[in-house]
């Protein structure tokens, strides 16, 4: 018997007042991205995105807890430098260590269960994926989930696309459009202590490789950034720096999975398969939300 497959109807699109509010932000960090050498005002920002500044700067401190100009210094290439340097003794310690502090990923993943070979050559069959849509500080996602945990988490803002795409990694399994405790832990995530939540399973379709290369991501601590460069030295292999790139270019679980902390060894940022601009997001309101918490 065929799987059936449950998916949106063609054009399905829900717009909500938070992704209006972050198309917003995103559209003012993209300014920010392109212009921060010139270190632009408030005024020539909040023009930008086509709002009065004292709007503008109530709705971005409201977002990111901190003020645009403060934000800027988050996700320019200057700062992202000074995380680099800084993060080159205290990631390697890390590393070695296996330390976990509160602001680290690492203490929710206990493992990552890979998916069997059969499960992982067959694209799915036999798999019954539940999936559903929700807000993030980043804009619309889908989340999906099997009976082992969280197998796909990413920013699409229109409903059909992201269920198309979801389709198309597990082309045989069965899907249901609903929410379970598994996407409900995992969208915890961006709304509660990270200490407070109950463990988030994930259950990864992908290579030895990749899944060893997704295991070091959740090494990074929240507010700190690392080199492709680095993960290949992190996993016993030095040389396979762009091997490692395009595995962190594969990840399926946005922001659980962090790859948005990886940035070229200049200080660029680099790609990021959701998009630039949302990647200097995230860095910026993690590293906003960091120095909010030891303030």
């Amino acid at each position: 018997m065929q799987n059936m497959i449950l998916l949106p109807e063609k054009g399905g699109h829900m717009t909500t007042q938070n992704q209006i509010d972050y198309e917003r932000i995103e559209k003012a960090i993209h300014f920010i991205r392109e212009n921060f050498k010139s270190q632009p005002s408030l005024d020539e920002i909040a023009q930008a995105v086509h709002m009065s500044p004292f709007h503008f700067q109530r709705m971005f401190s409201d977002w990111a807890g901190v003020s645009p100009k403060k934000f800027m210094q988050y996700v320019s290439v200057t700062y992202a430098k000074s995380l680099l340097k800084e993060r080159r003794t205290l990631m390697d310690t890390a590393y070695e260590t296996g330390l976990s502090g509160t602001s680290r990923l690492h203490d929710l993943f206990v493992n990552i269960e890979s998916m069997t070979p059969g499960e992982f050559k067959s694209g799915g069959a036999d798999l019954k994926i539940n999936y559903s849509f929700a807000d993030s500080p980043f804009g619309q996602l889908i989340v999906a989930s099997t009976h082992k945990g969280i197998c796909h988490l990413s920013f699409e803002a229109d409903e059909a696309t992201a269920a198309e795409k979801l389709a198309e990694r597990f082309p045989n399994a069965a899907f249901h459009q609903g929410i379970d405790q598994y996407q409900q832990d995992a969208l915890g995530i961006f709304r509660k202590d990270w200490q407070q939540l109950d463990q988030i399973k994930l259950h990864l379709l992908g290579t030895p490789f990749q899944l060893k290369v997704w295991e070091s991501l959740l090494k990074i601590p929240m507010g700190q950034l690392t080199t492709y460069g680095d993960i290949a030295q992190n996993i016993n292999k030095p040389k396979a720096f762009r091997a490692v790139g395009t595995a962190v270019g594969c990840n399926p679980v946005a922001f659980l999975i962090p790859c948005h902390r990886v940035i070229q060894g200049s200080g660029d940022m680099g790609g990021y398969m959701w998009g630039t601009d949302r990647k200097s997001a995230i860095i910026g309101w993690e590293a906003a939300k960091l120095t909010a918490r030891y303030a």
